[in-house]
């Protein structure tokens, strides 16, 4: 699809205003198929917007301006997609985000630690110990490796049988 068309699904009820409004622009608006119309960009901001409410836009549900504005109103039905009414809130750069209230959160979602638990435990894997704890070794480079895997393809790259 070239960037310059817009892909316009009108509703099935608009199907036939959308067609003839298409027909009457110079170029004529071309259809991509039986329901879906190429509309050029430049002329996508002069299609009547009663033509476009409720028509798919390349995939995504026109929204009016004036559904959008009832949306972001408090107390409206789509507050946001939890249901929860979050004032409006603004970055600012170099501070810290805001704290958002509990509601906002999903009720199964447990916050994580943020630094992980040391109950002394040597049940962990192994290979992930750093290079005093007896990682492998390269005898002749002296690099050090997670795995004697990693080790072993090492020194078949790096140093060839002589």
């Amino acid at each position: 699809m070239p960037p310059d068309l817009i892909h316009v699904r009108p509703t099935p009820e608009l199907r036939r205003d959308f067609a003839e409004w298409a027909v009457a622009q110079v170029p004529k608006v071309r259809t991509v198929s039986s329901t879906v119309f190429a509309v050029p960009a430049a002329l996508f901001t002069d299609v009547p917007e009663r033509l476009l409410i409720g028509s798919l836009v390349d995939g995504h549900r026109y929204i009016s301006p004036d559904e959008d504005q009832q949306q972001a109103a408090p107390g409206s039905a789509g507050d946001d997609l939890l249901g929860v009414y979050l004032p409006e809130r603004e970055a600012v750069p170099g501070e810290p985000l805001p704290e958002l209230p509990d509601e906002a959160y999903a009720p199964d979602a447990t916050p994580l630690d943020a630094t992980p638990a040391d109950d002394g435990s040597d049940e962990s894997d192994q290979s992930d110990r750093t290079a005093d704890t007896g990682k492998p070794t390269c005898a002749d480079c002296g690099r050090p490796f997670k795995s004697d895997r990693a080790l072993n393809s090492h020194r078949r790259q790096a140093h060839p049988e002589d």
